[in-house]
């Protein structure tokens, strides 16, 4: 039974993943620290959780004095090193599973995304950078096709709102984005730098927040550098995710709704232009789900030598 332990269980994600680890049977939730919560039981929000587990308000020496066998971090951009910091001193031996972007970028951390960069470098790995929402649609789309590329990909994207956590802005306020479709970051958004490093080819990425609560669409635009027919398109995904229990693949073009409440991705609607010189492909996936906390479970799962879909598929 491996022991984890969620940081920043209060979020959205916190609640997708108390719920995933509830129902594994080799897994068992140690503790979940809140500081908002604190003292309240974990079933107020999640209530999949035992009845006995209760938030508690922890610091990274906390942390790692629990000595857990893994520890998720769900806290936003800029917060996960004090805790890593404890817990290599304490239990370096420790598997952390991070959610934010602090470790997306370092090379002594394996990147999670295994239905593209494989399961054999998370075999065995303590330190875990959990892949973007977006990012993971994006490098859905583009991955398969990167040899055939001339130029950048354009990718634009819309999520729900739970993308923007629970922190109050303007991309969560249910009222400025009614009736409304709110762009953001047009530039150097962060996922873009992350799909253009990990790809190994540059993206241009547009993301857009709607009234919406969960789920995203993500459209990527591709232009080839010789021309290439539709037949020849779609055999490059069906080779890549054929086999990826996660995967789904469809001739029609993936909806938000066809990504929400799903624990996987929905990838396809491709179309060629006029004389195959470039084309489209769509992916739709739930951004508390495959986008956060099923792919954090999963990749605990391949790090831990355990099942990979258990509580997830």
């Amino acid at each position: 039974m491996l022991s984890v332990g969620l940081v920043g269980a209060r979020g959205h994600t916190g609640k997708e993943l108390v719920a995933i680890l509830s129902r594994r049977s080799d897994m068992r939730l140690a503790f979940a620290s809140s500081r908002a919560m604190a003292g309240e039981p974990v079933t107020k929000l999640a209530p999949q959780a035992r009845e006995d587990l209760i938030f508690e308000a922890m610091g990274p020496e906390d942390v790692a004095a629990r000595g857990a066998d893994a520890v998720i971090l769900a806290l936003p951009n800029g917060e996960a090193a004090p805790y890593v910091a404890a817990i290599d001193k304490a239990a370096p031996g420790t598997i952390i599973v991070d959610l934010s972007a602090d470790y997306r970028f370092d090379e002594k951390w394996i990147y999670g995304l295994p239905e593209l960069y494989g399961r054999e470098p998370l075999k065995g790995a303590t330190r875990i950078a959990n892949p973007g929402c977006y990012a993971t649609a994006g490098q859905l789309c583009v991955h398969p096709v990167r040899d055939l590329l001339s130029g950048p990909a354009h990718l634009f994207g819309v999520s729900g709102y739970s993308g923007a956590g629970t922190t109050p802005s303007r991309k969560n306020d249910v009222e400025a984005l009614r009736d409304n479709l709110m762009p953001y970051s047009l530039t150097g958004h962060l996922h873009e730098r992350e799909m253009s490093r990990h790809l190994d080819h540059e993206v241009r990425f547009c993301p857009h927040v709607a009234a919406f609560f969960r789920g995203i669409t993500l459209t990527a635009q591709l232009s080839f550098a010789a021309p290439v027919t539709l037949d020849t398109l779609k055999s490059r995904y069906e080779a890549a995710y054929g086999p990826e229990p996660l995967i789904r693949l469809s001739d029609a073009i993936p909806e938000i709704r066809d990504g929400q409440d799903v624990p996987g991705a929905v990838v396809g609607g491709w179309a060629v232009g006029e004389g195959g010189g470039y084309g489209t492909v769509v992916c739709a996936l739930d951004n508390l789900l495959k986008g956060a906390a099923v792919q954090a479970v999963q990749n605990l799962a391949l790090a831990a030598g355990l099942e990979e879909l258990g509580g997830i598929a």
